[in-house]
């Protein structure tokens, strides 16, 4: 490497990943990971190499406190966070979930636009900055580690926010995270705050910014790439951008521009980036969030070419219509297929390429459902594996009810029919039979006499799995059961197999969220 090439790469500076995923990212309506989810995706999280990991709310519920307890304990490879409000209470269970792991830190947070502070918190500035800087001091008892966070700071008083800033970095805050909580700012406009806070905040070379961008006006990954631009040190975001509202800036966006126009921007994510497409496919396949097709990075078209002189220019040289290859983030169009002749060991060796860890029970159960699988079809392709094994893990909450057969009767000039049987919670076997207008309605409402409540469908979505006549059907749903709002996921050959394996998964996650398994967490917006 020449002198001047040792220039450039040093030149180059590393900006810290902080994943807000499990935290953010399940605040999209819909989503509700169960615990084995949760940490599956902390799993991959850190495979992809993601310096700081947001596991939840501690405080916030019972479930939420277990969920990040269990990640912090478990993931070594990067650094685990929880969120707190400036309470002490808050901060004390935080401690409690995160003290066990490799580099326990705190996400603090207060608002700090003149809306937020009149109207919710119903505070004086001079308050605000007392509340913080005690939140701050009595953390850093505990915490080697302390970001804080000033909700709304795109709309806030920029005089107030160099006075509270310098306060809590005075207080021990390593990190000054200024949000655009509502996704309202421009690039010019974010670009002004992050100099202007550089430029005039004096102790503010001990500390790092960090940006955290809302994607309402589809502005999200623009803008956390302006504020790297103007000096942040670290960019938060969720895997597919997904969140509440419009979703969050997608880190895996900003993590490829960032690699792409590193001459322009100066700056790298230390991500294993071929890890991109995996995780991204598991936070979809758990979320129920499709990735549209035509999403950056990781859309099923983003590495597609119909065009004739496209076609043409990527045969000759591929740098012509694509400015990053597949490879880069994990697309390998030489995937080892599996088929019914496919081992064990074979089959071990592919979940875990896809970032899976499987028990040994897991293991054999799934296997032979593959292989039953592929009985059916000829090939099984990565997509399925995923499928299979998402399933398998939606469903490892705590199974009250399992499908065990299902028979549909239907004619276009018959009333559709379904005999369903299933395993109850006591694990003795229930069948029964009924009646709708159309063929999944029989199927849930036969279900719904046999469970002993009715469950309001808000929303039903199917799609499959791959291509092919023989291809699995994934079908998701969203209910209202016993009070508790929540969605499913089934996957089968066929559509009303699945369409009734996803009716019990959201079921099952009713009940055990009645039954305080699995807690919602406070929502927040940050």
């Amino acid at each position: 490497m020449s002198a001047r090439n040792r220039k450039e790469w040093w030149a180059v500076r590393k900006i810290n990943v902080f994943d807000t995923t499990l935290r953010d990212g399940e605040q999209s309506p819909g989503v509700n990971f169960n615990f084995e989810e949760k940490l599956q995706i902390a799993n991959q999280l850190e495979r992809l190499g993601v310096d700081i990991i947001e596991a939840g709310f501690p405080a916030s519920s019972n479930g939420s406190f277990e969920s990040v307890k269990h990640i912090a304990d478990t993931v070594k490879g990067s650094s685990v966070t929880g969120l707190s409000r400036t309470v002490q209470k808050d901060i004390d269970t935080a401690w409690e979930a995160l003290k066990g792991g490799e580099e326990p830190r705190l996400h603090v947070f207060i608002a700090t636009s003149p809306i937020h502070m009149e109207h919710k918190l119903r505070m004086t500035p001079d308050q605000v900055i007392e509340s913080s800087v005690e939140a701050v001091k009595h953390a850093k008892k505990k915490f080697p580690h302390v970001q804080w966070s000033a909700e709304d700071a795109c709309r806030s008083d920029l005089d107030f926010l160099v006075r509270i800033i310098e306060r809590v970095i005075d207080a021990g805050a390593e990190v000054i995270n200024l949000p655009d909580t509502v996704g309202y700012v421009t690039q010019d406009e974010i670009r002004h705050l992050f100099r202007h806070i550089k430029e005039n905040v004096r102790n503010m070379d001990k500390a790092v910014l960090s940006t955290h961008c809302h994607d309402d006006l589809g502005m999200a990954t623009a803008n956390s790439l302006a504020a790297v631009e103007a000096g942040a040190g670290q960019v938060e975001g969720t895997i597919n951008g997904i969140g509440e509202r419009a979703g969050n800036a997608s880190l895996e966006e900003i993590a490829v521009a960032l690699k792409i126009r590193s001459d322009f921007y100066k700056a790298e994510t230390g991500l294993t980036l071929n890890e991109i497409k995996r995780t991204s496919t598991m936070i979809s396949k758990l979320s129920g969030m499709v990735v549209p097709s035509n999403k950056a990075v990781v859309g099923e078209n983003a590495f597609a070419h119909e065009s004739g002189i496209h076609q043409d220019g990527v045969l000759k040289n591929s740098s012509t219509y694509e400015i990053i290859t597949p490879d880069l983030v994990g697309v390998n169009s030489n995937r080892m297929v599996l088929g019914k002749l496919s081992g064990l060991h074979a089959f071990k060796e592919k979940i875990e390429s896809l970032g899976y860890q499987a028990t040994k029970e897991e293991l054999k159960k799934v296997f032979e459902e593959f292989k039953a699988l592929a009985d059916k079809k000829n090939e099984i392709t990565d997509e399925d594996i995923f499928a299979l094994m998402s399933e398998e893990k939606a469903g490892e909450a705590v199974r009250y009810y399992e499908v065990q057969t299902l028979q549909v009767n239907y004619g276009t000039t018959n009333i559709p029919t379904a005999t369903v049987t299933l395993k109850d919670p006591d694990g003795e076997t229930i069948q029964e039979a009924g009646t709708g207008s159309g063929s999944v309605e029989a199927v849930y409402q036969t279900i719904e006499r046999m469970i002993g409540g009715k469950a309001e469908l808000k929303d039903y979505r199917i799609q499959s799995i791959t291509g092919g006549r023989d291809a699995l059907a994934e079908v998701y749903v969203q209910i209202e059961y016993k009070g508790e709002d929540v969605s499913g996921r089934g996957t089968a050959n066929d559509v009303l197999e699945a369409s009734a394996k996803a009716y019990i998964n959201a079921i099952n996650r009713a009940l055990n969220q009645r039954d305080g398994l699995h807690h919602q967490a406070e929502k927040v917006n940050v």
